[in-house]
């Protein structure tokens, strides 16, 4: 019963997400095509309602950046009060300096080592950045231009930025991300950008742009606007930034994701809502010019582009 119950929640959840994006019919398709497979695999209805949660529990736990961005806890703890941000950094720190690392370099890649799941989560992530350089090559004045881009991971933004003429500086909070992009870049010959350890707060320096994409996952919410402010604090015409929406839809795939945490879970994942980003922009004296989301069954990121008035 409780399996049935859980079973038809995340199916109307899908649902609602669904008939509110561009692409309903293709959506559902695919997603029906999904679902028919796992039936098929488990042979069982016990078997494929707990197949079913699965999928539920992977759309919110085994994403980075958006739902899709980061793995929730494996501690089940209830919690009556926000944690740290030093806990938070602590963890997103380890997990991407070891297991996250070798995860989430595989799907920010070309390799076939993925699950459906990762891959869907590539191709969301791909969409985004694509946005962002889209809309930076129809302004046609990034040559020469300094960008800072926090939280880079593996490069995948830094990289094609570098390519376009760009002066990068890139950082993020593990070791192993920043040294992986580095390692990209020097293998493609790029020579004017830069990358290294750091936490988001202990940047510094003033930037023509400054970018973070599919980050603010790991912030706590009430730290995003304090974040949010250091960004603008450190650009000097624009700042870019993604972040997963808080609806009710998503908090509700959230919540049923926590059900089923998993052993290789283990960074929290934070929704925020885009008026508090919105406000923050504002008060840093920044306007927001452009905006794009991008979902996919696993991937959901709200994307603001905000120039200095």
């Amino acid at each position: 019963y409780i399996l049935g119950t859980l079973r038809t929640i995340f199916f109307i959840a899908i649902w609602y997400r669904e008939v509110l994006s561009n692409s309903l019919a293709h959506h559902l398709g695919r997603l029906i095509a999904q679902y028919l497979d796992l039936f098929y695999e488990m042979k069982t209805f016990t078997g494929a309602a707990v197949a079913v949660v699965a999928v539920a529990a992977a759309s919110i736990t085994l994403a980075p950046a958006t739902i899709a961005f980061a793995p929730t806890s494996h501690v089940a703890a209830p919690r009556t009060v926000a944690f740290s941000t030093v806990d938070d950094k602590t963890e997103v720190r380890e997990y991407f300096n070891n297991e996250g690392f070798n995860r989430w370099n595989k799907i920010y890649s070309e390799s076939d080592e993925v699950n459906n799941v990762q891959l869907d989560i590539r191709n969301g992530h791909d969409q985004t950045i694509q946005k962002i350089l889209n809309w930076i090559e129809a302004d046609g004045n990034i040559k020469g231009k300094t960008v800072c881009d926090c939280g880079c991971g593996v490069g995948s933004l830094a990289i094609p930025l570098a390519k376009m003429g760009a002066k990068v500086s890139a950082s993020d909070i593990s070791d192993s991300m920043a040294t992986e992009a580095a390692a990209r870049a020097k293998a493609m010959g790029i020579k004017n950008a830069k990358f290294y350890t750091s936490d988001l707060e202990s940047v510094t320096g003033k930037y023509n742009t400054v970018t973070c994409v599919d980050v603010a996952i790991h912030y706590p919410t009430d730290k995003m606007a304090e974040m949010v402010g250091h960004l603008c604090s450190l650009a000097e015409d624009r700042v870019l930034i993604s972040f997963a929406p808080k609806t009710w839809y998503y908090e509700l795939l959230k919540k049923i994701g926590e059900l089923f945490p998993g052993p290789s879970k283990t960074t929290r994942a934070y929704l925020h809502d885009e008026s508090v980003v919105r406000e923050a922009l504002k008060k840093a004296g920044f306007e927001v010019s452009r905006e794009e989301m991008t979902g996919t069954s696993f991937y959901f990121s709200r994307l603001l582009e905000a120039k200095r008035v």
